[in-house]
């Protein structure tokens, strides 16, 4: 399995994950675009709109890459990123961070081609971003905007 060495992460950032509860989980699961922010090892950011995103476990992500470049790249160099869900309807905005690993090879690598394949034919599927969430922000507006919660 051809798993891609991550630098800038301790490993007591890996372990200090966190779940995600039902009110998220179920926003999770109508959103269907998530922007997902990185930044280089120098600090430049980057943000791209990323569809193929899925909820794992509680505390899991898996991203598609199907034509990251300045993503995948910033990724290589620092592991940590952000996405967030928002819905419209309720404006209830919850904002995710935590780290990735990247997966080119492998069983889970393997089952994310198939769900893109399925979902998207044609895609190419490249690489599966594995991400373990270690906080959770609130981004809905008002008083609590921008505060910790998980």
């Amino acid at each position: 399995m051809l798993v891609y060495r991550l630098h800038g992460c301790s490993p007591s950032q890996v372990m200090m994950m966190v779940k995600l509860n039902a009110d998220m989980k179920e926003l999770f699961g109508r959103t269907k675009l998530f922007p997902v922010a990185t930044a280089s090892k120098s600090g430049i950011p980057n943000v791209a709109p990323i569809a193929l995103v899925k909820l794992m476990s509680d505390d899991t992500i898996w991203i598609a890459d199907n034509f990251m470049n300045k993503t995948f790249t910033n990724l290589k160099e620092n592991p940590r990123v952000a996405l967030y869900m928002w819905d419209p309807d309720s404006k209830k905005c919850f904002q995710m961070k935590g780290t990735v690993e990247l997966k080119a090879s492998g069983p889970d690598f393997d089952t994310m081609k198939e769900w893109v394949q399925g979902t998207k034919p044609g895609l190419p599927a490249k690489t599966l971003l594995v991400m373990k969430v270690t906080e959770v922000f609130q981004c809905t507006p008002g008083a609590d905007a921008g505060k910790k919660i998980l």
